[in-house]
């Protein structure tokens, strides 16, 4: 049987970037499907009284080297973003509209390469519409659907379902009710779904 993970994810969240970058290929290799699953990471914070590791010095020197690490590890690009913290609350809305439809993946890419590669100012509106119209999107579409309250509804029940089953970072992944924190757990991850499937057979 095809397992599922759950991923929990803000495009403004540098590890949410990185896992991105693999846990496609994660999945294929553990022949399971990815439930994704777009929250707003400030709400979380908010609501579990936890912050971003940006608010400590100290900390932030350290979780950025440990990132460029991974990245280059991956084999991927990873340009830390001179605006960070950016407001996702619109882009999120964006990830969110698009759930399920054949654009989704591609403002995805949009948008994660914008914050983590091109170290785009996603703050700006113009910044953000070039950014959009460059990947093949109506900006002005784009925008209309992020104000659209259904769109806006969604995004808050994710962020509270996250909240509710322990969420307090991102990226977060759940296999059944099993909680991975961290891209950097994601080897965790790929071994919980070996076990569970050869269990299973």
């Amino acid at each position: 049987m095809t397992q599922i993970i759950d991923f929990y994810f803000d495009v403004g969240s540098p590890a949410s970037y990185l896992a991105w970058t693999q846990l496609p290929a994660l999945a294929q290799r553990a022949n399971s499907d990815i439930r994704w699953k777009p929250m707003l990471l400030g709400g979380v914070f908010k609501a579990t009284d936890n912050q971003s590791p940006a608010m400590n010095p100290t900390k932030s020197r350290y979780t950025r080297m440990d990132m460029e690490r991974f990245a280059r590890a991956y084999g991927v690009t990873l340009n830390f973003n001179p605006y960070f913290p950016i407001n996702t609350l619109l882009l999120m809305r964006g990830a969110v509209g698009f759930l399920g439809a054949p654009e989704f993946h591609r403002y995805l890419e949009a948008v994660f390469r914008a914050m983590w590669v091109d170290q785009k100012n996603m703050n700006d509106p113009e910044v953000a519409a070039n950014v959009l119209s460059l990947a093949g999107f109506n900006p002005g579409k784009v925008l209309a659907l992020c104000e659209d309250p259904s769109v806006k509804a969604e995004l808050k029940r994710l962020t509270e379902e996250a909240v509710r089953r322990g969420i307090f970072g991102a990226p977060t992944f759940f296999v059944g009710d099993e909680m991975f924190f961290g891209q950097d757990r994601m080897p965790q991850l790929e071994n919980y779904l070996s076990v569970s499937r050869g269990a299973e057979i």
